[in-house]
């Protein structure tokens, strides 16, 4: 990354004077090496629309200040741009974002290219409901479909490949209180949770995991993001409700088909040369355990 030519988006988290603050010095430390920088609270469900890049330059970078969920809602709506993001954490998790006690030297190694990039595959959703789209969009961590505020289990039924092509077929059906289909990225968020398992960020694949299914009839499994899954809301009685990323949330109705398929364009994530591996992340968030 060239200072000479660069600029920075930086995402704050909506209402905080901490990321402000911190948004607020680091526009003056970049500023004071010739970078530009564009300063903009992310708000929940909104876009980019009030932040707006230098003249005919294009931001180079995100940064984003706030934690792992103002990093997930700043990521989806930044998909589009194909630019690099990096978390400063401010959170309680930070498995995303990076620390910000040290943002000088993360930033130093920025300018100075020493990071590497990861690409991460990100999950296309589109609901259909009598032969027409009622919602759709893209999600970083997952895509769940649950039963509403009542304590009763409902019927889904997940296929893979295109309806009516050749390879389509049936994965399995299940009662269940839902179902979490999430990218690796997502792997250590809710689906871990739920007794999924934890995928290597970088794979493609879609990581499918059933929340409480009655006699376990459907056991979590891995599939290949090669082909689309559609998740179809067999219950006819009851509230069933769609959630991205643990932000959104969309009611469905019976015969709803959920047609989950890899997103065109994916997460890229800047990691500083101090940043620790994702194994090592694992530990020390408390996946693993250490002697």
């Amino acid at each position: 990354m060239n200072a000479q030519n660069q600029s920075f988006l930086v995402m704050l988290r909506n209402g905080d004077a901490q990321a402000r603050s911190l948004g607020q010095d680091i526009s003056v430390w970049l500023a004071g090496r010739g970078v530009q920088s564009t300063l903009c609270e992310h708000r929940v469900g909104g876009g980019l629309d009030t932040c707006l890049p230098p003249a005919g330059r294009p931001w180079g970078m995100v940064l984003v200040l706030g934690g792992d969920g103002t990093f997930i809602g700043v990521a989806r709506v930044c998909l589009g741009l194909g630019i690099p993001l990096l978390g400063l954490n401010l959170g309680r998790v930070g498995f995303l974002a990076e620390g910000a006690a040290d943002w000088t030297a993360r930033l130093e190694a920025l300018l100075s290219g020493r990071y590497s990039l990861s690409r991460r595959l990100c999950l296309a959703y589109d609901v259909q409901r009598n032969g027409a789209s009622v919602c759709s969009g893209v999600a970083v961590n997952d895509v769940v479909v649950s039963r509403g505020d009542m304590a009763r289990l409902i019927r889904l039924s997940v296929s893979r490949g295109v309806a009516g092509h050749a390879g389509s077929e049936s994965v399995g059906e299940m009662r269940a209180d839902g179902l979490i289909v999430s990218t690796p990225t997502g792997s250590t968020a809710y689906g871990y949770s739920a007794g999924g398992p934890l995928v290597y960020p970088e794979l493609e694949a879609f990581c499918l995991t059933p929340v409480c299914p009655f006699l376990n009839t459907f056991a979590p499994m891995v599939l290949p993001a090669s082909a689309p899954l559609a998740v179809r809301v067999e219950e006819p009685r009851g509230e069933v409700r769609m959630t991205v990323d643990g932000q959104r949330a969309f009611p469905l109705e019976h015969g709803d088909a959920v047609l989950l398929s890899r997103c065109v364009d994916d997460l890229v994530l800047a990691q500083t040369a101090c940043c620790s591996s994702y194994f090592a992340k694992l530990t020390k968030k408390g996946f693993f355990t250490q002697r």
